[in-house]
């Protein structure tokens, strides 16, 4: 019997958290485990995330069709999840546009557009999968370090849940992503050196016992496992608008590769149900280099490649990448590809200009990596690619502050606006 088939007065049996399983070796760990990695992986010099391992197979007794019924949030997957709709702490995340984009010249592209989400980023989908289980534990405070998107999105949770949050940042992040922390109401503390966000939220995690949601140890293996489960809906949602026949290729922007796991295994369940006939080959569009030499070198663990200054990327800007990145692009046959700073301003403002959708900058690095790709052969001409625009330029502009023309002023009338408009933009009526 197809789960689109089965009698809609089956039973469906939802999947229980019974370990949280490192996805390098598979050993498993109790499920309050989640405030730290794999200690055998660490002891082999390869750090490694946990990833959430369940009691029944995610999915296996869903009728397909009755999912599409109720698009409230991505909670709607939750015979995939690790917790039920009615406990989850939701705004109304997930279900984002998946949108065509033939104006960019790069094939068939479509854009899983999610600046759409509540605090118009990806990271919604995180922060209601961490919350959710914060909530179940009983925990007293929420932690995150943060450039921005992800600590806006644990501030905006935490409140939702109830739970005091605090969010460790750095001297320089984007003002907008600052004061979006701060209007959820975090504790927001900034700190100038940035490894000095990671020593303090240790401290919160291991004296207080405070929930962290973000990476604060290195090396970096990852977010919250909790958290990441809620990436895997991006792959249900794309494979259900491709009525079940998932892309070519799926490109990220990738900093410690949370998404790109979640994804992955998303439609790894998908495969392993019957739902779809493949995986499709993933994509880290990054700023540091580091996956490419760990695929180039053979390494077990990404090194750490330095930069002479730092990336616009700021929510990729990471100079390591992870395990469990790296075991996706190996698994998937698929790739990585380095993004420099004058692709990224020249795809955000192409984006702008042509699709009308506005991303930050990070968001721009897979429309560079998918031209690189196409042109290199590695994307074939007829394969089609999703490339995730992961957050809004709203939250960090400065690229669009330094790109385009100072807006004209104009006093007079017809003549003098007509002459500004040619002067600045070129246009002639």
């Amino acid at each position: 019997m197809t789960p689109a088939s089965r009698p809609a007065n089956v039973r469906r049996v939802m999947p229980v958290p019974s370990a949280l399983a490192c996805v390098r070796c598979r050993a498993r760990y109790p499920i309050d485990h989640y405030a730290q990695d794999c200690p055998a992986c660490r002891a082999g010099g390869a750090p490694a995330n946990l990833t959430v391992a369940y009691d029944a197979v995610p999915g296996a007794d869903t009728d397909r069709g009755a999912v599409r019924l109720d698009r409230g949030s991505m909670w709607r997957w939750q015979d995939f999840l690790h917790a039920r709709a009615a406990d989850a702490v939701t705004l109304g995340e997930g279900n984002t546009p998946l949108l065509p984009a033939p104006s960019l010249g790069l094939g068939d592209v479509w854009i899983k557009d999610e600046s759409r989400n509540p605090t118009w980023s990806f990271k919604d989908r995180l922060a209601s999968g961490a919350l959710t289980t914060a909530r179940r534990f009983g925990a007293k405070v929420i932690a995150s370090s943060s450039s921005g998107n992800a600590g806006a999105a644990a501030a905006a949770y935490a409140a939702k849940a109830g739970i005091p949050c605090v969010v460790f940042t750095f001297v320089g992040s984007a003002g907008p992503l600052v004061l979006q922390m701060r209007a959820y109401g975090a504790m927001v503390v900034k700190v100038a050196d940035k490894a000095d966000r990671w020593r303090l939220q240790t401290l919160g995690v291991r004296e207080f016992g405070w929930y962290p949601t973000s990476p604060f140890f290195g090396p970096v293996v990852g977010s919250n496992p909790y958290g990441m489960e809620g990436y895997k809906t991006i792959a249900y949602e794309i494979a259900e608008a491709f009525d079940w026949q998932p892309p070519d290729w799926c490109v990220l922007p990738v900093c410690y590769g949370d998404a790109l796991y979640g994804m992955w295994k998303g439609f790894e369940e998908l495969k392993a149900l019957g739902w779809i006939d493949r995986v499709p080959r993933f994509v880290a569009a990054e700023v540091s280099g580091s996956l490419v030499a760990a695929i180039e070198g053979g390494d077990a663990l990404p090194p750490e490649s330095p930069r002479n200054t730092p990336s616009i990327a700021t929510s990729i800007g990471a100079l390591q990448g992870t395990v469990q990145a790296l075991d996706v692009l190996r698994k998937s046959n698929g790739a990585a590809v380095t993004i420099g700073d004058d692709d990224l301003r020249r795809w955000v403002l192409t984006l702008a200009a042509k699709e009308g959708l506005w991303p930050e900058a990070s968001s721009a690095a897979p429309f560079a990596a998918i031209e690189r790709l196409r042109g290199d052969g590695t994307i074939k001409p007829d394969e089609r690619c999703v490339a995730l625009l992961t957050a809004a330029g709203l939250k960090d502009p400065g690229p669009i502050e330094q790109a385009p023309p100072e807006p004209p002023l104009v006093s007079g009338g017809l003549r003098e606006l007509m002459a500004a408009l040619k002067n600045s933009y070129g246009f002639h009526g």
